[in-house]
């Protein structure tokens, strides 16, 4: 008798780390069992995916899905039932919610939340203050926890260390690698001038390039100091780009689609406060070098930072307008539709959405699709033309920066540990979700 499976993939381009071909893949118990030809007999349920590629599943790293306390515009149902309608297969989760995740009770309260009703794995990040620096090692360490996170500049939410001193003592106090919302907190209360009642475009005025530039910076030399790796997300202007390209043996760095795709000045005049983000959408000279710092490996992930906002709250006027846009269902076609283009290839799409997370965080058995791996796949027509509405949108935001853009590229399938979670579009599993594994061995040979 020859083995068995639960189901096989069927015909599709495979892309693993032993490069793109049609392959079949079987799965068995929630892991990938086999790659290659394989007898479609075998399997209790055979899914055609002949025209379609099949990719690890993609990881969203930065996420921000606002329970508990601000759940009249996300909570961790609806945000992950975005994200798996988008193609993705996990997410990890911030902590400036009301109450904010700095305390084990808070992460356990979010891992409660959580199993049963979140569609894709999960992790969340625990956020750094000064009263909870004595407890930050063994916060890191608590299952579900993807690391420590910490604002080095203002944003959304209460969560603030904006100063050397408290920084060094976070880096001194953990062992994993920390991510930082890296802008400089003295810069942007000294520049609160530049804000012009009214005009969202001055945002990247005040919360200008020399202002990221400086934090990084500050952040880069604490590291060196303290002998720690830090990860910088949302990576925004050209001279960070540079900066971190002679510091990657501290520095891993995030970009977002976001920064990648809008261009300033032009997106504040058609979307107003909806292209408003912390930090700031900028000019053409930053976004082409964000693409040149992620072509030459500067940058090691993409994050969305889904940071959904209600349409009510983007329309205030500026500056009280919130900063955040949807993202975590429009991270896999509007980055299909740069591989189209081609200023990305998808073998570089993966790395940045699946391999490179893996690294960064130290993910078990996710990252890749390779036997004895978790069955997280990501399907996706690339060939496919489709409109990205705000309609389409699952977050209780219920819009997008995207609407009415049409891409080429489209996610078909999305499999969790070997659930099929969603098909064209349609739910088809119940929320089965769990707290994804860092630093564990994997089986010998794997």
């Amino acid at each position: 008798m020859g083995e068995t499976f639960d189901f096989v993939l069927k015909g599709g381009t495979v892309l693993n780390q032993d490069g793109v071909g049609v392959r079949d893949v079987a799965v068995r118990d929630g892991r990938i069992a086999a790659v290659g030809a394989i007898d479609a007999g075998s399997a209790g349920e055979v899914v055609d995916c002949r025209g379609l590629t099949v990719l690890p599943g993609v990881i969203d790293s930065h996420v921000h899905f606002r329970e508990p306390g601000l759940t009249h515009k996300e909570d961790l149902e609806s945000g992950s039932r975005a994200a798996v309608l988008g193609g993705v297969t996990a997410v990890f989760e911030m902590p400036n919610t009301d109450p904010t995740t700095t305390t084990a009770a808070a992460l356990e309260d979010k891992l409660g939340r959580a199993v049963g009703r979140m569609h894709c794995d999960f992790a969340f990040y625990v956020g750094a203050t000064r009263e909870n620096i004595g407890d930050l090692a063994e916060l890191e360490r608590l299952p579900g926890c993807c690391g420590v996170k910490v604002f080095m500049g203002s944003s959304t939410g209460s969560l603030l260390v904006e100063d050397d001193d408290g920084v060094r003592a976070i880096l001194k106090a953990i062992g994993r690698r920390a991510a930082f919302h890296s802008e400089d907190e003295y810069r942007l209360r000294e520049r609160l001038a530049f804000r012009i009642d009214g005009d969202p475009a001055s945002h990247p005025v005040w919360r200008d390039a020399e202002a990221a530039l400086r934090c990084t910076q500050r952040l880069v030399a604490l590291a060196r100091e303290t002998g720690k790796r830090v990860h910088v997300l949302h990576v925004t202007t050209a001279d960070e780009i540079g900066f971190l390209a002679g510091h990657k043996d501290v520095a891993t760095a995030e970009a977002t689609p976001s920064h990648l795709t809008l261009v300033a000045p032009d997106c504040y005049h058609r979307l107003g406060t909806r292209a408003q983000l912390n930090p700031p959408v900028r000019d053409e000279s930053h976004r082409a070098a964000i693409w040149r710092g992620l072509a030459q490996g500067v940058i090691d992930t993409l994050g969305s930072d889904h940071s959904p906002h209600t349409l009510a709250e983007k329309a205030h006027p500026y500056p009280k307008s919130h900063s955040g846009m949807t993202g975590v269902q429009t991270l896999v076609p509007v980055m299909l539709d740069h591989v189209a283009a081609g200023r990305l290839s998808i073998e570089r799409f993966v790395d940045l959405t699946s391999a490179g997370p893996a690294r960064v965080f130290g993910l078990a058995r996710k990252g890749r699709l390779a036997v004895g791996y978790d069955a997280d796949l990501t399907v996706v027509d690339l060939a496919r033309r489709q409109t990205i509405t705000s309609a389409w949108i699952a977050s209780k935001a219920a819009w997008t920066p995207y609407d009415g853009v049409e891409v080429c590229g489209w996610p078909v399938g999305t499999f969790v540990r070997g659930a099929k979670v969603m098909w064209e579009g349609e739910l088809v599993t119940p929320a089965q979700g769990a707290a994804v594994r860092f630093g564990e061995t994997l089986p010998a040979g794997i």
